[in-house]
């Protein structure tokens, strides 16, 4: 019965595999320094093989480097003997979500989900530390082999270290870029091949996290870098604008594809409000193919023209489509006519190339079809055939900060407004967040434009206050969607001196939870969940508002697990347990889970057979038993219901006859499961 690994996988031998199958003779077997047999890139073979194509020796290239990007990128290659346990406690719906709140570590939770999650990621949004000089960034330890990392990774210790990077540090920049940069790897991996990475940022690190994303995701899968108005010139700012400063009123936020097949989805453009109208639509299109003037259609509604009147709208004697938005701003009765006929007021414009040759009578309209698509023709009194554009293309509901149905236009590179939500921020979620917050709307419109999914997985692992989850269960009340959510937050400590980290301290304690950035995401969750499926929501929502809590610890196993030859003589005939002592059997699970890299939010169920327990993981995806002293009357049951995998703990068999014979019935009853032992 083959054991499992229990650890994270070797990125730096998944490298080589691949490798190996692009190029075989260039992969050879070689020993490393503890004796185990690992493969090995010959280098000079693939030098040869690449002749060329490659760069090597001291020769100028174009490339963004920095002290310690090579570590960086061993880090995030090197494997960790870590786990996550399930916290049903601070869980909401534990049995049933399908979300994720993940506490600890985000480069030990991103490496922990490669297997699980490897490619199944639809959109990633992350907001990271933006570099200030005042920030804290994760202190990564990069001075250690693949050995001593594993070794340390298997102990009982931290979850992960911050450090205040203050701009006097020598390695300013270059910590901050190590810290992003094997992150940025690792999630790449989890990326689905249509997915994409949305990353908020300011003007601090804006070019260097550029082009660390080009390098990362390919600077051929850049889509486009938005601008966010997340202020106005106003208050303070407006004395250092008159003092001819210029002032920051932007954020960023870089978008990155995985590959081309992002670009084969249809994306949502997104929509912003034009108060005045166009006056260019002044044409009214009859039922009977006739055409006539808006202007002449609003005068012969008498509640419109009584409120002409009133209002004193006419210009020599008729009404003027030049004072249509004055009319509007006052008279209900004109607002609902534009509306109930928008697909009869029409501007005119260029016809379409196919439509080169039509003929059409003047003052008369015809349908033409082309492209799935139909347009409207008419002849001018010169000859000259054109188009007629219904006001219904740019009259629909906005996207702004409250949303209104009316004339619009598709919103481009520039993302105006924000700056309204930047004033009610610090409301939503009920939360008052120490180290900042981004609205609501904002990741809930980056989800609405991506499109790439009404079902998939959404992951922010730098989850902070927890609004990518709250824009998440948002997006799916608002569309019947059923996307998931994967937050990843470390347990930093607030800091109650500020005025902010000082309110959220007091909340922590008039709520019971230790004053973390972690449990207060964990309730902007809860709160957050509570809101959305109190108010108006889409019939087809399932309105899933639950997370599993699971936190990173060091692995269940102990180091006998790891490090067999090192078992003394006495412990070894005294059968000494791999387990910890202080660890469950869902604990256990979930470590398996991670090992055989099935999804984190499958069902399981719990029941009692031959008085062991019994875990059966979305049916007969999985069935596990950590008990021990198992029967072969247990094992016949579990092999007879012909699951995909199964596992046992080491200890669950009393002698090796046992483990033997339990392995000869399941190629006798399921000879297609994949059995297995911790």
């Amino acid at each position: 019965m083959d054991k499992m690994k229990m650890h994270s996988p070797d990125l730096s031998q998944d490298n080589v595999a691949k490798i190996r199958a692009l190029f075989p003779d260039c992969v050879t077997e070689a020993v490393d320094e503890q004796g185990n047999i690992r493969l090995a890139v010959d280098f000079d073979q693939l030098r040869q093989t690449l002749s060329d194509h490659i760069v090597e020796g001291p020769q100028e290239r174009y490339r963004l480097d920095w002290p310690g990007k090579r570590e960086a990128l061993l880090t995030a290659n090197a494997p960790i003997a870590k786990t996550l346990r399930p916290c049903r406690e601070e869980s909401v719906d534990f049995d049933t979500t399908q979300n994720l709140f993940i506490e600890g570590d985000n480069l030990d939770a991103l490496k922990l989900l490669q297997e699980s999650y490897l490619g199944k990621i639809k959109l990633i949004y992350i907001d990271p530390p933006y570099n200030t000089g005042s920030d804290f960034i994760y202190e990564d330890d990069f001075a250690e082999d693949y050995r001593e990392y594993l070794v340390r990774s298997n102990q009982a210790g931290d979850d992960g270290k911050l450090i205040a990077n203050t701009d006097s540090n020598g390695r300013f920049h270059s910590d901050w870029l190590s810290m992003m940069y094997s992150r940025l790897k690792l999630a790449r991996n989890l990326l689905a091949s249509d997915g994409a990475i949305f990353a908020s940022i300011d003007d601090n690190e804006s070019a260097n996290l550029k082009r660390l994303l080009d390098e990362v995701f390919g600077e051929q899968n850049f889509i486009d870098t938005v601008a966010v108005e997340m202020s106005t010139t106003s208050g303070p700012k407006t004395v250092n604008a008159q003092q001819g400063q210029i002032v920051k009123n932007v954020e960023f936020v870089h978008i990155y594809r995985k590959s081309e097949k992002f670009d084969q989805l249809r994306h949502i453009p997104l929509l912003d409000g034009i108060s005045s109208f166009d006056t260019h639509y002044s044409v009214f299109m009859h039922d009977d193919g006739s055409i006539g003037s808006l202007a002449d259609e609003l005068s012969a509604d008498p509640q419109i023209l009584a409120d002409i009147e009133r209002y004193k709208l006419m210009d020599r004697g008729s009404f003027s489509i030049k004072n249509i938005d004055k009319l509007l701003a006052m008279s209900p009765a004109a607002n609902a006519f534009i509306e109930a006929h928008l697909q009869q007021i029409a501007r005119v414009d260029r016809p379409p190339v196919s439509a080169e040759g039509q003929i059409t009578q003047v003052g008369r309209w015809v349908p033409f079809e082309v492209d799935h698509r139909t347009y409207f023709l008419t002849t001018l009194s010169n000859g000259t055939l054109q188009a007629l554009m219904p006001l219904s293309l740019n009259f629909r509901m906005s996207d702004d900060y409250k949303p209104r149905f009316g004339r619009s236009v598709i919103r481009g590179d520039l993302w105006k407004g924000f700056h309204q939500d930047m004033g009610n921020v610090a409301k939503e979620g009920g939360m008052p967040f120490p180290s900042g917050k981004k609205p609501v709307r904002l990741i809930t419109q980056l989800i609405k434009w991506a499109n790439n999914s009404r079902d998939g997985v959404v992951l922010d692992f730098f989850a902070g206050s927890g609004t990518t989850a709250h824009a998440v269960l948002a997006q799916n009340a608002a569309d019947g969607g059923s996307r998931k959510f994967i937050m990843v937050q470390l347990p930093e400590e607030i800091n109650a001196s500020t005025k902010e980290g000082k309110a959220a301290a007091q909340l922590c304690r008039e709520n019971g939870l230790e004053p973390v950035l972690s449990e207060m995401s964990k309730e902007r969750i809860r709160r957050a969940g509570s809101s959305v499926i109190e108010g108006e929501c889409h019939k087809d929502w399932n309105r899933d508002v639950g997370f599993r809590v699971l936190k990173i610890d060091s692995s269940n196993m102990s180091d006998v697990y790891y490090r067999p030859d090192e078992v003394s003589q006495d412990e070894l005939f005294g059968q000494v347990d791999s387990v910890k002592p202080d660890r469950t059997g869902e604990d256990l699970l979930f470590q398996v889970l991670l090992d055989w890299g099935v999804e984190l939010t499958l069902s399981i169920n719990r029941e009692t057979l031959h008085d062991k327990t019994v875990y059966s993981v979305d049916g007969n995806a999985l069935i596990a038993c950590f008990d021990t002293g198992v029967t072969d009357e247990l094992v016949k049951e579990i092999a007879a219901r012909a699951p995909l995998r199964a596992v046992f703990r080491d200890t669950s068999f009393a002698r090796d006859a046992d483990r033997i014979n339990a392995e000869q019935l399941f190629r006798q009853l399921s000879p297609g499961t994949e059995l297995k032992a911790i």
